[in-house]
């Protein structure tokens, strides 16, 4: 089985320059930027490219078409030791976007560059990773490579899916392309261009979009990026799928539809379905995005890591800001209104709020051989769909002790069944400066009660 994901569309080199802003300029009613960090990093399909690759064990591949310029070598740098690079030769020099930000806010972006690829055929090796790639990514960024008639001739000969991020400047998709990522905007441009009149922005005129960009385009599947509200997946006929986000505090989505984009590819070679595709999809653009986007481009956040790696960068993000980090933990086997009340009372005293549970092991010596009820992962899900909670951790030992000691939470908090105990994790917490509190207990309410209920 071939192990590669070939990434197929325009590299362009991306540069923010991050400053402070405390006063006007006395000609202007603009901000003075001072104290400016200039930050690199890839961008259009070489950032799809690194996203992949930081999220398997595939070899990644990018074909796009570089320049021979200073750009191109740093571009080149930055791609290094992550991606294998098959460059198509190209006039106009790299295309180079500079955004000043001060904070987490854009002021400015500037654009320049226009890479033209230069292709009577492509390169040899570039056809051969096509062809023969588990999956193929085209992330098309309106420069001009995915119209070029050798370009397409080779995505078409592709024996993978093959996952097509469009632009509004681009070209069509391929015929049978597998799956077309269009965003909202881009998905409403093409439709009223092929004569579909879907005004509004509801589900069913989002439907009827995808449904004639699936005619219009002759692919097997659009999904239609919907931002926060998640992405709805057509196959042209029959009810669509539609894909919730998961809420995400802060961020900055530049970058969200590479990372949607390049998960959904991903799936298709590992198997999945398209529907699968889509649904691993969606959870890790939210995911991307509440890391922090583009700008932690070069963070190492593999889709199998352990969930401490988005702990942390929550948590991270938490204390950046000032903000109170809680916590709490159980079995929680059967989620029931005493947990609901418990978890929401402990989300109310913080900006955030991360569940530990016992693995299934750790339930098991504490319960008994019958116990779980439910595996760890599926109540890991069940906690994360809930509003209040903003991440899950699994840990195995008998007590909390060890994973407080990696998260060190401001506050830890329990149900008031324990009114008046000596919880054993207010020891750890005063390590830190940390406090342990005790919540109100809604009575009557107990796991181990209604599994003696469900038994008589």
């Amino acid at each position: 089985m071939n192990e590669l994901l070939v990434v197929v569309g325009d590299a362009l080199l991306d540069v923010d320059l991050v400053g402070t802003a405390t006063r006007l300029t006395p000609d202007a009613p603009v901000p003075v930027v001072e104290d400016v960090q200039i930050r690199e990093r890839p961008g259009g399909a070489a950032l799809a490219a690194v996203i992949a690759a930081a999220a398997t064990a595939r070899e990644v591949v990018l074909v796009a078409p570089i320049a021979d310029d200073d750009g191109a070598a740093r571009l080149r740098a930055l791609l290094a030791g992550r991606v294998r690079l098959i460059g198509i030769p190209a006039t106009g020099g790299t295309a180079v976007k500079q955004r000043v930000r001060v904070g987490d806010h854009s002021i400015v972006r500037i654009d320049s560059g226009d890479p033209i690829a230069v292709l009577g055929e492509l390169p040899a090796e570039a056809s051969a990773v096509i062809r023969s790639a588990a999956a193929v990514l085209v992330a098309d960024y309106g420069r001009g490579t995915t119209a070029d008639p050798a370009v397409r001739a080779a995505l078409s000969a592709a024996r993978g899916p093959v996952v097509w991020d469009p632009h509004p400047r681009g070209a069509d998709p391929v015929p049978r392309t597998r799956l077309v990522t269009p965003n909202g905007a881009e998905a409403a441009r093409v439709a009223a261009a092929a004569g579909v009149d879907a005004t509004g922005s509801g589900l069913a005129a989002v439907g009827a979009r995808a449904e004639a960009l699936i005619r219009h385009w002759g692919v097997g599947a659009v999904a239609v990026t919907l931002g926060s509200r998640g992405a709805l997946l057509s196959y042209g006929e029959g009810a669509p799928m539609m894909v919730p986000a998961v809420p995400v505090t802060g961020g900055d989505p530049c970058g969200a539809g590479d990372s949607f984009a390049t998960a959904a590819a991903l799936a298709l070679a590992d198997g999945a379905v398209t529907g699968e595709a889509v649904a691993a999809a969606v959870a890790a653009a939210s995911a991307f995005v509440g890391r922090g986007g583009a700008s932690t481009w070069d963070t190492v956040t593999p889709t199998s890591a352990a969930p401490a790696g988005g702990v942390e960068a929550l948590l991270e993000r938490v204390r950046a800001a000032g903000g109170t980090v809680v916590a709490t933990g159980g079995c929680f086997d059967l989620l029931h209104a005493g947990h609901v009340a418990t978890l929401r009372a402990a989300r109310g005293l913080g900006d955030c709020l991360v569940v530990c549970i016992n693995s299934d092991d750790s339930v098991r010596r504490l319960k008994g051989p019958s116990r779980p009820l439910v595996s760890a992962p599926d109540r890991a899900r069940v906690l994360e769909a809930l509003e209040f909670v903003d991440a899950v951790v699994v840990f195995d030992e008998g007590t909390p002790a060890e994973v407080l000691e990696r998260l060190r939470p401001d506050v830890w908090a329990k149900g008031g069944d324990y009114a008046g105990a000596d919880l054993p994790e207010a020891a750890v917490l005063r390590r830190w400066g940390g406090q342990a509190v005790v919540l109100p207990y809604l009575d009557g309410h107990s796991t181990t009660a209604l599994v003696e209920r469900s038994r008589v």
